[in-house]
């Protein structure tokens, strides 16, 4: 899709760039042969930094900037939506994030593989649902939304957190 708005392309570009490295993971994960193995430090330490600048900078962004902004706009019941997601996957993070250091620093405990997968996948299923929803109703919105000098603002705003 092509947004109008700066705010919305960016939000975009970091959508896409997530997918692609849940789309990696995914991948490696569903192989689990030697090959994958090698790969799943450089994976973990990806995941690890994704999931700080999500729940961090993305999830924040979008709570603190845009979501009072669509309720005063009459769409509020999106914006709710969306933050019950962003608190299901805090919550989804807030295990995978310890699981995806270990892996990155190449510690994870053989009796945590298991778990690291559960939540691995749960994250991946949940995030491209999100994504998608954000893509196809959030990021429109804010073309119709935000005004030159306001997404300006925001641009700025955000590529300063």
């Amino acid at each position: 899709m092509n947004f109008a708005r700066q705010v919305a392309r960016t939000l975009d570009d970091e959508h896409r760039a997530n997918l692609e490295l849940l789309g990696r993971l995914e991948r490696v994960l569903a192989r689990r042969d030697e090959a994958s193995r090698r790969e799943l430090p450089a994976l973990g330490s990806a995941l690890q930094r994704q999931l700080g600048e999500e729940i961090g900078r993305h999830f924040g962004f979008e709570e603190q900037q845009l979501f009072a902004r669509m309720d005063e706009a009459g769409d509020g019941d999106l914006a709710t939506l969306l933050t019950e997601e962003h608190d299901s996957l805090r919550e989804v993070a807030a295990e995978l994030e310890p699981l995806a250091a270990a892996l990155a620093a190449g510690t994870l405990r053989q009796a945590d593989e298991p778990a690291f997968q559960r939540l691995a996948g749960e994250w991946i299923e949940r995030m491209v649902a999100h994504i998608q929803k954000e893509t196809m109703a959030l990021l429109p919105l804010l073309d119709d939304l935000l005004d030159d000098a306001s997404d300006r603002e925001l641009a700025f705003a955000y590529a300063c957190r």
